[in-house]
């Protein structure tokens, strides 16, 4: 593909008087999982939210696939085949788990129908255990597989995975980065914002690391893994 998924070129974003992101460039490319790393507070759900359409940005500029979408609406960013799942989930509590993923079902934006309802079950085999239960019944852990499985159902050529296992039991979390690593192998480029920085470089091929709104360290793993110093000084560990 001649262009990157996604690119964001000199992104600046506020809320009110608060300058959030102070000039970021990012970029997915085809088939790439990239980690969003960095404390609290730096920036980086309001990045995913400036990407998605969510938040408008107040200077540079966002494509996707080569199209300028700076400030388009979310719905016409998913169109382009980005998906989206945020912190806090967002599923529909009085659908059951069957309709939630029956009613997000369609082709990619190459027709692919690579994630089907029988394929998205087989990899959650927790959720076919429960496809009557309406959403509000299911655990956290279910929840956020409910939320993933539906936004695999869209066929997407980027999933957005905001706050990935947060909140989660252990054996939930490994489930899910289970999950992150058969969506990488499928071909789907992935954003992953997680905590668990152990986790995501395993799975990832380039971190980026922001703080107060700017990008401090891009690298691949093990380029990251190889500076501890950084580890401590911008993540806290």
């Amino acid at each position: 593909m001649s262009h990157p998924l996604i690119q964001a070129t000199g992104l600046h974003t506020h809320y009110g008087q608060s300058h959030i992101l102070r000039g970021i460039d990012f970029t997915v490319g085809q088939g790439q999982t990239i980690g969003l790393m960095g404390r609290n507070g730096m920036g980086k759900s309001t990045l995913l939210k400036s990407l998605m359409g969510i938040v408008k940005p107040s200077g540079g500029t966002v494509q996707i696939k080569g199209q300028t979408m700076t400030g388009a609406s979310p719905f016409e960013v998913a169109r382009l085949g980005i998906a989206y799942v945020p912190e806090g989930r967002g599923i529909f509590g009085n659908l059951s788990v069957k309709e939630n993923l029956v009613m997000a079902a369609r082709a990619g934006t190459r027709g692919q129908r690579d994630w089907t309802y029988e394929r998205v079950l087989e990899t959650f085999p927790r959720l076919s255990e429960r496809l009557g239960h309406g959403g509000q019944q299911l655990s956290g852990g279910e929840q956020q597989m409910l939320t993933i499985g539906r936004a695999l159902m869209t066929n997407p050529d980027v999933l957005i995975l905001d706050e990935a296992t947060e909140g989660l039991a252990p054996l939930i979390a490994r489930e899910i980065w289970r999950i992150c690593g058969l969506i990488r192998e499928s071909g789907i480029s992935s954003i992953i914002v997680d905590k668990a920085w152990k986790q995501v470089t395993q799975i990832t091929d380039r971190n980026v690391i922001l703080v107060k709104g700017e990008v401090v360290f891009e690298g691949s793993s093990d380029e990251l893994l190889s500076k501890p110093e950084l580890l401590e000084q911008y993540l806290g560990v």
